[in-house]
This record gives structure tokens, sequence and C-alpha cells, in this order.
């Protein structure tokens, strides 16, 4: 990979960042491998904050193509990618940005049949954006029992209010159902308690669409997201400066 850092010449797509942060620092972010567990309203907008952030090599999990319903919240979703999967519309973006990420692709739903295989690679932090309450549980599971660093998302359905958002332990979770379900799915399971998440304390709003079961906006999911990639890139930061230290 050609990382495109100051002093190297053009394109300096990271300039911003390596400005912040130093070229060894920048470059480091380059030899990283994220693990993307689910591409819809959180995890495309982690994916987009962690590939312009300089992350040299993704790996992309989803067996679901864009749909019509997910261009509300979606960043991927448009009405030219309805249809088509969702890693290969996710892969096509990450290019468009940085061509020199290294990408892997998992069209396919991660499942305890699965997740040994695809967790088997070098992976430095896991982004669980899994809808699925048994999948969720699978890949903390497999995560923790690999000693795979991962932050999960709870739920952020039914909800308005980005500010509402918080970062902190799957122990210390309040309100959100989801989180309620994930501590007691993983209560006997080591050191999940202190598995770190993004979960929302706003109480979940009623639907009044009777067709409908899961409401959402725009801003709720792509900030929770954005959380989730910040959390990532600055844990990165600190073991790269501690390294050097």
């Amino acid at each position: 990979m050609q990382p495109y850092l100051l002093g190297e010449g053009e394109p300096m797509r990271f300039a911003r960042l390596e400005a912040l942060i130093g070229q060894n620092t920048m470059q480091s972010l380059t030899e990283k491998t994220v693990f993307i567990a689910g591409i819809g309203g959180v995890g495309s907008y982690a994916l987009e904050a962690l590939v312009r952030s300089g992350i040299g090599n993704l790996i992309l999990a989803d067996p679901d193509r864009v749909d019509v319903t997910n261009i509300n919240r979606q960043i991927i979703a448009l009405d030219s990618t309805v249809g088509k999967l969702k890693v290969d519309v996710a892969s096509a973006r990450v290019k468009d940005i940085n061509p020199a990420v290294h990408l892997t692709t998992y069209p396919l739903f991660l499942d305890s049949s699965n997740l040994d295989s695809v967790l088997n690679q070098k992976i430095d932090f896991i982004v669980d954006a899994i809808d699925s309450v048994d999948a969720k549980t699978a890949l903390i599971e497999k995560a923790l029992e690999k000693k795979i660093p991962i932050i999960s998302a709870m739920g952020f359905a039914k909800k308005l209010h980005p500010e509402m958002i918080q970062l902190s332990t799957l122990k210390k979770t309040s309100v959100c159902p989801l989180a309620k379900t994930m501590r007691l799915r993983l209560k006997n399971v080591e050191n999940a308690m202190a598995l770190p998440v993004v979960f929302s304390t706003e109480t979940p709003l009623e639907i009044t669409h009777p067709s409908i079961k899961l409401g959402s906006v725009s801003t709720v999911p792509s900030s929770a997201g954005l959380m989730m990639a910040s959390y990532i890139i600055n844990h990165f930061i600190t073991e790269s400066k501690e390294e050097k230290a």
C-alpha cells in the first residue's frame, strides 16, 4: 500500500489528519485492520469515518442488498444502488475515497458456523453494527474468546435525538431494550460487561404506521456509527503514541 502522507507528494488526502497526529501515527493507521459487521445505518457511517481516517485494511460483512427503505439513513443507499449487495456498494465507495485500501468482503449472515473462519485473520478491531440479537451475541462471544477488541452498537431505531447517545460499557447501559437483552444474553460471558458500547438513553418512541415495526431517522444511527469510529481511531492513536514512548 502507498499511504498518502505529507512530504510524499500528491494526493495528500490525509494531510489534515496527519497534521494533528504526526506522520508515524498516520502511517500506523494505514497498517491497521478493522472488521465492520453490518453495513447499515450505523455500520455504513462507521465505515465512512474509518476509511476517511486512513485505515488501510477493511473487512466488511453483510448479507443484505440495498433496499429503497434504507435511503433515509444509510450512506451507501442511493436510488442508483438499490438492489445491489451492500458489501459491493460499500467497497466501491471505499475505493473511491482511497484506492489504496485493501478490502475483504463477506456477503453472508454471520453466525456460529462461520465466525471462526471469518475471524481467523489479522484484525485489530471489530465494529459490531449487527441488528440480529443471535448474530450479535455470537460475534461478541467469539471476539472476546479470541481477544479481538470490539465495540458494539445497541438499538437506535424509534429515536430522534443523537445528543442522547452515550459511549459506555455494556454493564452501565440503561433505557435501551436491546442493551438489556444483550446484558442478559452475555451475563455469564467473561469480560462481556466491560464491553465498550454506544447506546441511547432516549425512551423508544411509539410507531404510528401499522406496517412498519422500526421507524428511524438519519441523524441517530449515523451519529452512533461516527462515535464508534472515533473510539477506534483514538484507541489506535493512543496505542501508537504508547509504542513510541
